[in-house]
């Protein structure tokens, strides 16, 4: 497949699968709160991955064929890293898938007592973090340094706001409702879930500050594969959340705690 890769091609695209996640996550919710078929929430949820892993993880540069033989070139460390990059995401799943088969060995068919408004809200807010990000990435590749740093800074401000609507909103909440991490297995399961996603929302802003330093001092204009790690796991991040939404949110009879 050849992938086209001007600048205003690839914003457009940027866009267009913004708005696919956008009208899915909301299809999502309409399922889970008219239907309650948890077969289709699976297939929404797993078409967001796919849209999320191929056009802004960009999986496909993995199998981009490089005839670059000279291992100190920056060409080779380039493919080099970014194989690397992607086995510590497969490995760092393994984290997630286990959090996730506890949720489903521990809960089954259930799910907690949560707000599923305020689960809407803070997902569209990292589902517009993960559109900036994409954009900020673009213009970058295409030497536009301002818009990458504009762009960089609006998705930091919309990881504070997620990770802030987790923590200082949708714990308070479910602690009122009487969920805690040692009231039960649905208060365990949930504090597991969304303290390790929240801590690696913290780290993710962590990358994004490093790397909108370094741009601001013009290390990437040439060189700029620090830029590319930092969006992709920025969108894993993202990618993250797209299947512990619906396990934490969506799929199950409501039982209360």
């Amino acid at each position: 497949m050849i992938h086209v890769q001007d600048k205003k091609t690839m914003l457009n695209q940027g866009v267009l699968i913004f708005v696919y996640l956008g009208v899915l996550s909301l299809i999502e919710y309409f399922i889970a709160i008219a239907f309650d078929a948890v077969p289709l929430l699976v297939v929404v949820l797993l078409i967001k991955a796919v849209l999320v892993t191929y056009y802004y993880m960009h999986i496909y540069k993995l199998n981009l064929e490089s005839h670059v033989e000279d291992e100190g070139s920056y060409e080779y460390k380039t493919g080099t890293n970014r194989l690397g990059l992607w086995l510590f995401l497969v490995s760092d799943s393994f984290v997630f898938a286990g959090l996730m088969v506890t949720r489903m060995n521990l809960l089954g068919l259930t799910r907690p007592p949560l707000n599923q408004v305020l689960g809407l809200l803070i997902t569209m807010v990292l589902l517009v973090s993960s559109f900036f990000m994409n954009r900020g990435e673009t213009l970058m590749n295409n030497g536009d340094r301002k818009g990458y740093l504009r762009n960089i800074l609006i998705t930091f401000i919309l990881g504070v706001v997620f990770l802030l609507g987790v923590v200082t909103v949708e714990w308070p909440t479910a602690i009122r409702e009487g969920l805690t991490p040692s009231s039960g297995p649905y208060g365990a399961v949930f504090f597991m879930m969304t303290g390790m996603h929240a801590f690696h929302v913290v780290t993710g802003l962590i990358f994004l500050m490093i790397v909108y330093r370094n741009a601001r001092k013009g290390l990437y204009d040439q060189k700029n594969y620090p830029i590319e790690a930092a969006a992709v796991y920025w969108h894993f991040v993202d990618l993250v959340w797209i299947f512990y939404y619906p396990a934490l949110y969506l799929i199950g009879a409501l039982v209360l705690s």
